[in-house]
């Protein structure tokens, strides 16, 4: 019998499983990918690490699989069940002469319908089969729920092939209106379940539309992280901007509004970005200040100076940050709107 639990509740703990998932395999990677780059001619084994970080966020698939079904409370045989199917599902494996690679981290969304299918066809199997469940129930679902999550995933990519068109039209804007929507599109994608990195590697996303889409971003993650400060401890704190505000998906989604304070403080570095001709590259937006990735690439692509220097640290730290207190004491402390439990992470 299937365990009695809301659409809420239910939506929520796919969501809040996802957002762990997400800490646990992408933030090592974005901790010291760049700083082990950086560091490869003089200290042994820095390719190695990166290739372990790398490898991780291949297995975001899983990890959210098994941290969701952990979220319904599954037992052993039903959680591993749940999380290869939602590697199957996830798009992230794909065959090539006869061998499987693992490419990117899979779509996000057809992840988080695989497993929500997934889950629901592990608890509704429960013990049915009694002496053979962990035989039966293990092959059902992942031919199930993976093989569904394999059904509809061209269909699910068509979201963001489309979010990625639109996007694309942007570059063709006048450059600092281009900023500002760049930075609210990618402030808002960082912290949806479409992949940010996805879209502006589909694009080709570079120049000045790279660089406020990485300045939006890195306003979203301020912002989020100073929002909540108070209701979360110090390092989930930090993992806002050091690894991926995408660990506040479920809590953005369960309350849309603070969609609102954070455009706005995106919009507005993406604008600033954009007046100061930040650029970057296809493989550097949708980062943000993750692994410093959004930073060092805007460095790159500009005259070496100690003043340039100053300038991303004030536009990729400074201003982001003051823009993040002034909302919350805004939109927080005078309106009232939210509250710093509204992005409380239960980790």
């Amino acid at each position: 019998m299937i365990k009695k639990v809301t659409g809420q509740e239910y939506s929520m703990n796919v969501l809040n499983g996802i957002s762990l998932g997400v800490v646990v395999a992408l933030v090592p990677a974005a901790l010291v990918g760049q700083l082990m780059q950086a560091l490869k001619g003089i200290l042994p084994g820095a390719m190695q690490i990166v290739m372990m970080t790398t490898f991780a966020m291949s297995l975001l698939p899983v990890i959210a699989g098994l941290c969701v079904a952990i979220q319904f409370k599954l037992n052993p045989i039903q959680i591993s069940a749940v999380g290869i199917a939602a590697m199957v599902g996830s798009g992230v494996m794909q065959q090539v002469n006869g061998s499987f690679i693992l490419k990117g981290t899979g779509d996000i969304i057809n992840t988080g319908l695989t497993i929500a299918f997934a889950v629901w066809l592990a608890l509704f199997l429960g013990d049915r089969f009694k002496n053979y469940t962990i035989l039966l129930l293990p092959l059902l679902v992942i031919v199930i729920a993976g093989g569904a999550g394999l059904l509809v995933l061209p269909y699910v990519k068509l979201v963001a092939t489309t979010i990625g068109a639109l996007i694309a039209h942007l570059t063709t804007l006048q450059p600092l209106l281009m900023g500002l929507l760049m930075g609210i599109c990618f402030g808002i994608l960082v912290v949806s379940p479409i992949s940010s990195v996805g879209i502006a590697t589909a694009i080709g996303l570079a120049g000045i539309g790279s660089g406020s889409a990485n300045l939006g971003i890195t306003a979203a993650s301020f912002m989020l992280a100073v929002y909540g400060s108070t209701a979360n401890n110090f390092g989930t704190t930090i993992a806002h901007f050091i690894g991926s505000p995408k660990i506040q998906m479920g809590n953005l989604l369960q309350k849309p509004a603070l969609f609102f304070p954070l455009s706005i403080n995106a919009g507005i570095m993406g604008f600033v970005g954009a007046i100061f001709g930040i650029k970057g590259n296809p493989m550097s937006a949708g980062f943000g200040f993750s692994g410093l990735i959004g930073p060092s690439a805007a460095y790159q692509q500009m005259p070496h100076s100690g003043v340039n220097l100053g300038l991303l640290v004030l536009l990729f730290v400074v201003l982001p940050v003051l823009l993040a207190y002034l909302s919350r004491y805004l939109f927080v402390e005078r309106l009232k709107w939210f509250r710093a439990d509204d992005l409380l992470l239960q980790i």
